[in-house]
């Protein structure tokens, strides 16, 4: 039995695969804006200056959420704590980290209603840069279309219009992310 290759059906995954890719990069990236309650995600972008490099929080220390107003960081070498708190500080203005017998307590302060409409602008500016990703893989694989020999004129519009379904599928996908994140800074 000889297999037979699917041009077409492997540019529709490749392009799947990339735009859920970007999908799932802001996914992340708006875990890490700061909403009305503590998740460890907020400070997935902190970097602290450890052993002669900058390096993640996570490599350096463990965070946790005990309470929906309150972050602990518990650093694995206690020679870091001044380190950790100097690069808490520096992520994000509005966190003043607490330390008591080597746990780094990181109150969060309620937001204000600027501070939650500047978080709402990140955001979208986040997803934008999420939409143009997925059009920039439409365009990829459009462009990868017109390469590929041997396919029927039929063939190659149903491609373009199943390819153009899910870029819309995926940007919208991306407005429903946006809308819940906003929502979620917006609740006082």
């Amino acid at each position: 039995m000889t297999t037979i290759k699917d041009p077409l059906g492997d540019l529709l995954r490749q392009a799947r695969a990339h735009m859920d890719k970007a999908i799932e990069s802001s996914r992340h990236e708006f875990s890490t804006i700061r909403s009305g309650k503590a998740t460890t995600a907020l400070l997935d972008l902190v970097r602290v200056k450890a052993y002669g490099q900058e390096m993640p929080l996570n490599q350096v220390a463990s965070v946790a959420a005990p309470e929906p107003r309150l972050l602990t960081v518990t650093p694995w070498d206690k020679s870091l704590v001044q380190a950790i708190e100097k690069g808490i500080r520096e992520s994000d203005p509005g966190l003043n980290p607490v330390t008591q017998a080597g746990l780094i307590r990181v109150p969060l302060p309620p937001l204000t209603e600027e501070r939650r409409r500047e978080f709402v602008k990140v955001v979208h500016k986040m997803a934008e840069e999420c939409r143009v990703a997925i059009r920039h893989a439409r365009h990829e694989a459009k462009e990868a279309l017109k390469k590929i020999e041997h396919v029927s004129e039929d063939d190659t519009h149903r491609t373009d219009h199943d390819l153009q379904k899910l870029t819309d599928e995926r940007i919208k996908h991306v407005d429903e992310l946006v809308a819940a994140k906003e929502k979620e800074i917006m609740e006082v």
